[in-house]
C-alpha cells in the first residue's frame, strides 16, 4: 500500500484557504498513487489557541465534509489532524475519511501539550481513549504530536489492538526537532511497526514548526522523509511483508512480561 504524508504551512484562521491547499496535495499525491494521505495536526484553522477558539467548528460544517467531499472525489483515503466543536467543548481531533468519503472513525487528542505559551488544556478538552481503524491490511494506531511522548500509549496500542502502523498528526516546534526525530523512530523500533508522521512547517503567533515529516519501517529505517522548512508530500510503500519478517527474525512480543512489568507498578 503506497502512503502520503502532506507537510504544509496553514493560513492560521482561514479553513477555506487550508481545505484548498489540502486538495491541492491530496491531487498530487492520487497522481503518484497513494492510497491514502495524511495531513498535520489542526490543519483547518492553524496552531494558535485562541484562533482556534474562534474558528473551530462542528462537523456538519467546515474542513471535514470539504474533505470527505475530496476524499470521495479522488477515491482517496484522508486522515487529518482537525478543531471538533461539540456541545461538550472543543476537541484536537483525527478525522479518518475513507476513499468513498466516509468517515471510519476519530480520535481526541488525550495528551495535552500544557506548558506556556501553548496551554492548550485552556482550549480543547482531553480524549479518553485510543483509536484504531483498519488500513487495507493494516492496523492503524491514531495519536497527535504530544502523544509521541508516552510510549506506553503506542505499546498499549501494539499489544491490546495490535496496531502496527502508527499515524501522527503533529505541529511539533523547532527547539525540539531532535526530540521529535528520535521519538518517532523509537515509536517504530520498539513497537516493530510502521509510523507515518506528518508535521508542521511555517510560523503560527511566534512558534516555527520543525517539519521532519517521515514515514518510517518497523525495523527503523526512514523510507521517506521531508525537510525542516518546507512544505512537501512524501509518500513510501509499506509492506505487510517487511512487517512480518521484523517480527519474526526478532519476536519481541513473545519475549515480554507483562506480568513483572504489571506488579513493580502495582508496588
Amino acid at each position: 500500500m503506497k502512503i502520503a504524508a502532506a507537510q504544509l504551512a496553514c493560513a492560521v484562521g482561514d479553513i477555506s484557504a487550508n481545505v484548498a491547499k489540502m486538495r491541492e496535495f491530496a491531487e498530487r499525491a492520487k497522481r503518484n498513487g497513494a492510497e491514502w494521505i495524511v495531513f498535520p495536526e489542526m490543519s483547518d484553522t492553524g496552531y494558535v489557541m485562541a484562533v482556534i477558539r474562534e474558528k473551530a467548528t462542528g462537523w456538519n460544517e467546515g474542513a471535514v465534509p470539504e474533505s470527505q467531499t475530496c476524499a470521495q472525489q479522488l477515491s482517496l483515503g484522508l486522515i487529518a489532524g482537525v478543531s471538533e466543536r461539540t456541545d461538550d467543548g472543543i476537541f484536537n481531533t483525527q478525522v479518518v475519511i475513507d476513499a468513498s468519503g466516509a468517515i471510519l472513525g476519530k480520535y481526541r487528542k488525550t495528551h495535552l501539550f500544557s506548558p506556556a505559551p501553548i496551554e492548550e488544556h485552556r482550549c480543547f478538552r482531553a480524549g479518553d481513549e485510543t483509536t484504531t481503524i483498519a488500513l487495507g491490511s493494516f492496523t492503524a494506531g491514531l495519536s497527535i504530536c504530544y502523544d509521541l511522548r508516552f510510549p506506553e500509549f503506542y505499546r498499549s496500542a501494539a499489544c491490546e489492538d495490535e496496531a502496527n502502523i502508527f499515524v501522527i498528526s503533529s505541529a511539533w516546534p523547532f527547539p525540539r526537532v531532535e526530540h521529535l526525530r528520535v521519538l518517532a523512530t523509537a515509536r517504530a523500533i520498539e513497537n516493530q511497526s510502521y509510523v507515518v508522521l506528518s508535521n508542521r512547517v511555517g510560523t503560527d503567533d511566534g512558534v516555527t514548526f520543525c517539519g521532519t515529516s517521515a514515514i518510517i519501517d518497523p525495523f527503523g529505517v526512514v523510507i521517506a522523509a521531508a525537510a525542516t522548512d518546507r512544505e512537501e508530500l512524501i509518500q513510501a510503500e509499506i509492506s505487510p511483508e517487511v512487517l512480518r519478517a521484523v517480527r519474526e527474525r526478532m519476536p519481541i512480543f513473545e519475549h515480554r512480561r507483562p506480568e513483572i512489568y504489571r506488579s513493580r507498578v502495582e508496588r
